[in-house]
């Protein structure tokens, strides 16, 4: 990451913190590694990503349906799905201050790519080949243990009352897709949609990562946002094309630069998988994944079958077919997504000499969308009329009444949150009914008659 990046990234993470839209999880008792709280304009901003989600993901999906499932699960599931055997990753200890590194994130640092499927024994040699070169992270040292597999499911002792978490362990979920597999039967049997179809989730998931870094990118805590797609076996790779070609779009409708988005085609493909590309996105420390667009095949309902006893087959009457359907998935996680909103949005510009700092969200993104201004506070005239229209817009748009500081630093203030119109109410209101609406992006200001101003917002926020 190069010093300009490395600067931008502590310009968001300080912005983010200042302005209210992420902390530190625990924070007055220093902190929890890789785990963060969303403020007031973060939650509105998470909200928002996940909305325009499920709008394009299931609303305008006919044959798109949306689920629930619980955080915790029957222990089998991870066991069926292959996580309690091999969702590990690469560890090694720092010989001087013990402290952990996941190996694969440290190799790639120094350009060494770690294929995921790669055994201790291949990995241990490219450490060995490497030697010299990975350094640790605390204490600057050369010298590393053997690398060993780590488990990344988080234990629980939900129902375990022999107060030893390792017999009959139960686990938070790894990932949320686990729960769309094991309610594809009950979805199927009880609401009107037929192969193809698939069921879309919003949910939480918790993995113990080794290392923590990269802000939101990558924490132990987070939601993801995951569409499982049933299909016919010989259509998979048909339908798999229009997904990605769709999930392409998505981004782009988002507000995201095309030109700082790419796809990764994944070389070396898990036993079962058909087809796996990444869409990766231009983080300020470099193109990561964004989101992960995979053809699985009929794996997981078999595996569920298989350790549940229960029958996945599914009989196409119309064709007069039986078959285990096929997955083909779209999985992003919510905290990486906006990341990418707000890495995009983060402006600076010059304005009279002095440096602006402006959140360029789109419309349909800003936390705030509109806020009101009374010109002055002391004038109970003009903070009566700014409350009227404040009352007025805030059940169609999210708002805020500020009234604290000369309007040029509320002004700034909404520009740091990203508010797309300021509307300021002065002694002319008084007189002609009619209010000063600021735009964000260009500054320019207007004059809009109040009977007006609902039509004239609606017409902007349409754009």
């Amino acid at each position: 990451m190069s010093k300009q990046d490395s600067e931008l990234m502590e310009k968001i993470i300080s912005l983010c913190k200042r302005r209210g839209f992420i902390y530190p999880s625990s924070e007055i008792y220093g902190g929890f590694a890789a785990v963060y709280d969303y403020g007031p304009y973060g939650v509105e901003l998470e909200k928002a990503v996940k909305d325009f989600w499920w709008k394009r993901v299931v609303q305008e999906n006919q044959n798109v349906v949306g689920l629930d499932a619980a955080i915790f699960m029957h222990p089998k599931t991870w066991e069926a799905s292959g996580h309690v055997s091999g969702f590990a990753d690469p560890l090694m200890e720092c010989k001087s201050c013990h402290v952990r590194i996941r190996v694969d994130h440290a190799l790639e640092e120094i350009g060494i790519f770690a294929d995921e499927k790669m055994d201790l024994a291949e990995i241990n040699k490219l450490v060995e080949e490497n030697k010299g070169k990975i350094v640790c992270p605390n204490c600057k040292k050369i010298e590393f243990t053997e690398v060993k597999k780590f488990n990344q499911l988080v234990k629980s002792n939900l129902g375990n009352f022999t107060e030893d978490i390792n017999e009959n362990p139960v686990y938070l979920r790894g990932e949320t897709c686990q729960g769309i597999y094991v309610n594809y039967k009950n979805v199927l049997d009880s609401a009107r949609v037929r192969v193809p179809f698939g069921i879309a989730q919003i949910g939480k998931a918790f993995r113990n990562e080794i290392t923590a870094r990269q802000f939101i990118f990558r924490t132990r805590e987070f939601e993801q946002m995951e569409l499982q797609y049933f299909v016919p076996p010989n259509a998979e790779m048909d339908l798999y094309e229009e997904l990605r070609k769709n999930r392409w779009q998505y981004y782009l409708d988002l507000g995201l630069s095309e030109s700082k988005l790419k796809w990764h085609k994944h070389e070396n493909l898990v036993f079962y998988a058909k087809e796996a590309y990444d869409i990766e996105y231009e983080f300020p420390f470099g193109f990561k994944e964004l989101e992960g667009v995979h053809a699985r095949g009929d794996y997981d309902l078999t595996q569920h079958g298989k350790f549940s006893g229960v029958d996945f087959t599914y009989t196409d009457q119309k064709n007069d077919e039986s078959y285990i359907p096929h997955v083909i998935e779209a999985s992003v996680g919510v905290g990486r997504t906006v990341l990418a909103v707000l890495t995009e949005a983060y402006t600076e510009e010059e304005v009279n000499g002095e440096t602006r700092i402006v959140m360029k969200f789109t419309k349909n993104m800003a936390p705030v969308k509109v806020a009101v201004f009374p010109l002055l506070k002391n004038k109970p005239e003009l903070v009566e009329k700014a409350k009227s229209v404040f009352e007025s817009l805030k059940s169609k748009y999210m708002c805020e009444f500020d009234d604290n500081g000369n309007v040029g630093k509320r002004y700034r203030r909404q520009d740091e949150i990203g508010t797309p119109y300021c509307i300021t109410v002065d002694f002319d209101t008084l007189e002609d009914d009619a209010v000063t609406v600021r735009d964000r992006d260009t500054m320019e200001q207007v004059r809009v008659k109040l009977d007006e101003l609902q039509n004239w917002l609606s017409e902007k926020f349409s754009e």
